[in-house]
């Protein structure tokens, strides 16, 4: 509209400003008649008033000015500008009443106005001066609103978060979004009102989405029950409608948060499982003012427990790791988020036995958390003699430094591919396991292990692949239909191997209760829906084959192996008996790694761990 193209002058406000306010005299002395039109009444209050009507109007003019109500730009009309109108208007009122005490007293015996139309007068003309300014507010933001289809909201969550949603979801004019209703688990909220929006319940969405077509559901609770949220979102999947989140309100900028904030759900909601909360008082009495080292601490878990133990005040914590870029990211972001942090780091490798000698002889940690390792299954079946170099080699380089400085404990961390091994990877990691083991039936150091699966988000794992493959517009490669997975988040992961730490005498194997495994394929349409395109019409899904050494479906305990509860009912310690003379079979592994005699090591590898059995692999020859 060309009216907001540029300012109104601002003598055309001044004279709309005192008509709407002359309009507002004329509506009060209607209502001092109560509507009556008696010609006699009005002749008598007009006879009484019109040699005044100038004093009226300029004061009206002169209060105004004074106040600079003339000045703000009428489509932003903001409450300070209310503020400016409402004393403005009280200070006419509030002369206009002195001036009848002056009139009354000591000119002719009548007041300026009568007492009842100065109210009313007041009250008329704050509220048609500001309604005036709201109305061009109104007819300027509609204007800026683009023609095109409204896109229909559904916000999940009737509360506080979900009232702020349906504000700025209105007030953005730029994205076409119009709110339908709220859906919210609490019944007694069902066929209220909020607002003018009617709240339903969950299970109305299908028919919510019938009868309005509905685009996006917009979640605006923080954190609702996982089985919950998952529940909607395979509904919302079946519906093809999109799913968003309200950010976190940490991230709002000053308070608030405009509707470009809104993000995609996040990959963990599409699992249905809560997170695991562990004891972070126990946590906090072992690493209170202890030296710690973590190796690989630039990878994915090694990372997140760098910043998980920085929230328990330890003395020094040691940065182990050969990839200097990752640990210069992370030491920007240690920078940012824990400045009084005390850390060392340090460039190297786990299977350079003088540098690992002169790191914990210099540092003397008390606590090491082993993350530092070769994880990717196919790379690792190609390249043998380096997986078990780095895995086992590393590892125990560490475990016998660890016993010969004296450290308190020494924390593994492992993974499920170490279950029933099937590839050159998972069997260097139980073999790796087994060593651990051994050293804690020999030395004072408590070695502890931890078993998990797969890690959300972490380097190289299936997510990111998934999430870079939609971006580039596919197609998602998956292996094999049937193949499926454990996941937890790597905060959760983190807190496992802190908790074992904590809770761990020495000896243990600690795996979490994961709930139930997902399946690949299913995660990969779940994304595709969720990223608002179409299976196989935007994005292909691709069957490749299993890789080398890849399984169909991972454990987390071997077939001998039972389990012994713990305190938390989500973490339980698997039972595995200590093998004999594991030193010397490791040391023979390790005396073949320089020769690069793949099938020769992999061979005493399936002889240690017998139930080693190789799939899709070269090395399926060796189990014959």
């Amino acid at each position: 509209m060309r009216i907001f193209k540029s300012r109104t002058p601002r003598w055309i406000i001044i004279v709309v400003d005192l008509l709407i306010n002359l309009f507002a005299l004329l509506f009060a002395y209607v209502i001092r008649f109560d509507l009556d039109s008696q010609s006699v009444l009005i002749q008598e209050e007009w006879d009484k008033f019109s040699n005044y009507v100038w004093l009226f109007i300029a004061v009206k003019f002169l209060v105004f000015y004074s106040f600079q109500i003339h000045k703000g730009l009428i489509r932003h009309t903001s409450t300070q500008d209310l503020n400016r109108i409402f004393f403005a208007v009280s200070t006419c009122s509030l002369m206009y009443l002195s001036f009848g005490v002056v009139r009354y007293y000591f000119i002719d015996g009548y007041y300026f106005m009568p007492t009842s139309v100065v109210i009313v007068e007041f009250l008329a003309s704050f509220s048609f001066t500001v309604g005036s300014r709201f109305v061009i507010k109104l007819i300027y933001l509609e204007s800026l609103k683009s023609k095109e289809e409204y896109e229909n909201i559904v916000i999940y969550g009737a509360g506080v978060s979900g009232l702020i949603t349906k504000k700025t979801i209105q007030s953005d004019t730029i994205n076409n979004q119009k709110v339908i209703c709220y859906i919210d688990d609490n019944s007694k909220l069902w066929d209220t009102r909020i607002e003018g929006i009617k709240v339903y319940g969950p299970h109305e969405l299908k028919n919510i989405y019938k009868k309005h077509n509905i685009d996006t559901v917009i979640i605006a609770i923080q954190n609702p029950k996982a089985e919950r949220r998952k529940a909607l979102l395979d509904e919302c999947i079946d519906l093809k409608i999109k799913v968003q989140k309200v950010p976190n309100p940490k991230s709002w900028i000053n308070g608030e948060f405009s509707s470009k904030q809104f993000v995609k759900a996040k990959i963990e909601d599409l699992l249905g499982r809560e997170e695991i909360k562990l004891s972070e008082a126990k946590i906090k009495d072992s690493i209170n003012d202890k030296v710690v080292l973590v190796t690989g601490a630039a990878g994915s878990i090694g990372s997140g427990l760098v910043k998980q133990i920085a929230n328990f005040n330890p003395r020094l914590v040691i940065l182990f790791d050969q990839a200097e870029s990752a640990l210069y990211d992370l030491q920007w972001d240690l920078h940012e988020a824990f400045p009084d942090l005390n850390y060392e780091i340090v460039i190297g490798d786990v299977t350079h036995k003088m540098r690992v000698v002169n790191l914990i002889k210099s540092f003397k940690p008390q606590i090491i958390f082993h993350a530092a390792a070769y994880k990717h299954v196919p790379l690792m079946e190609l390249n043998p003699s380096e997986a078990v170099k780095t895995n086992v080699l590393g590892t125990k380089i560490l475990a016998d430094m660890s016993s010969e400085f004296n450290v308190e404990k020494f924390i593994f961390i492992s993974t499920d591919k170490a279950v029933n091994p099937t590839n050159v990877m998972g069997a260097t990691k139980r073999a790796a396991e087994i060593y651990v083991q051994h050293k804690n039936s020999i030395s004072s150091t408590q070695y502890i292990t931890t078993r998990f699966g797969n890690v959300l988000g972490s380097n190289g794992s299936v997510i990111p692949l998934f999430q870079k493959q939609i971006e580039n517009g596919g197609p998602i490669t998956i292996t094999d239909r049937r193949i499926n997975r454990f996941f937890m988040s790597i905060p959760e992961a983190c807190q496992l191997v802190l908790e074992a730490g904590t809770m761990g005498k020495g000896g243990e194997i600690y795996v979490f209760d994961m709930g139930e495994s997902v399946k690949i394929i299913d995660l990969a349409k779940k994304m595709i829906t969720l990223s608002g395109l179409t299976i196989n019409k935007d994005i292909e899904i691709k069957i490749t084959g299993l890789r080398p050494g890849e399984k169909l479906y991972e454990e987390l305990l071997a077939n001998e192996e039972n389990t012994i509860p713990t305190h938390h009912e989500k973490i339980l310690i698997a039972k595995t008996s200590v093998k004999k003379d594991m030193g010397h079979k490791i040391d023979e592994l390790i005396d073949l790694i320089d020769g690069q005699k793949n099938n020769q090591l992999v061979l005493i590898l399936k002889n240690l761990i017998p139930e080693y059995v190789s799939k899709n692999s070269e090395f399926e020859e060796l189990d014959k």
